[in-house]
């Protein structure tokens, strides 16, 4: 079996802690659980909640940023970080693989679109802190918006793709949880 540790908030400083996900604030940083993915069977019910998790967040995130040429750079950054959080030499490997891929390919979108008139912003979320994007974000030019949000969106409908069509039988029901996850992003670009 595989551990790997992630960093929530609190202030407290705490020996032993049980924590399920609906306890777990999405952008805390502080306290340490383990989440375990067997290496032998396809991944545990309670790291696949907190994979989808972060793809909700992800979607909650970007979609409070009230500049609509930030979105596809956001969705960039939050993917990013979704796919860095997966544990290399798990059964999660073509997940990471694809998310990792898909944030890349958003991200170029996002800089050879870029709106040359405005610097990048670094996004966060109002009340949060400072927690929010790990880069500053590129602002889509006014005139590309409509297109490049058809190209991101086209982007993510191949992630999901390749997700489906990478699972197998012991993975099916969990890839098409996270490619529906992934999905929902789009609504994002489409408003």
């Amino acid at each position: 079996m595989r551990a790997f540790f992630r960093p929530l908030v609190t202030g407290l400083s705490i020996v032993g802690l049980t924590v399920t996900p609906a306890m777990v604030s999405a952008q805390s940083t502080g306290v340490l659980y383990t989440v375990v993915v067997p290496a032998g069977g396809f991944g545990s019910s309670l790291f696949l909640r907190d994979l989808l998790g972060s793809l909700a967040t992800a979607r909650l995130f970007c979609g409070q940023i009230q500049d609509q040429s930030l979105q596809v750079d956001c969705l960039s950054d939050r993917l990013e970080q979704v796919a860095e959080e997966i544990p290399e030499g798990t059964d999660y490997d073509e997940v990471r693989s694809i998310l990792a891929e898909t944030s890349a390919e958003l991200g170029t979108l996002a800089r050879q679109n870029r709106d040359r008139s405005r610097g990048r912003v670094k996004a966060t979320q109002p009340g949060q802190g400072p927690e929010g994007t790990t880069r500053p974000l590129n602002a889509i030019a006014p005139d590309a918006l409509a297109a490049v949000n058809a190209q991101a969106v086209d982007i993510l409908e191949e992630a999901t793709t390749k997700l489906l069509r990478s699972a197998d039988n012991k993975n099916r029901n969990q890839y098409a949880r996270i490619a529906e996850a992934l999905e929902s992003n789009k609504v994002l670009l489409r408003s």
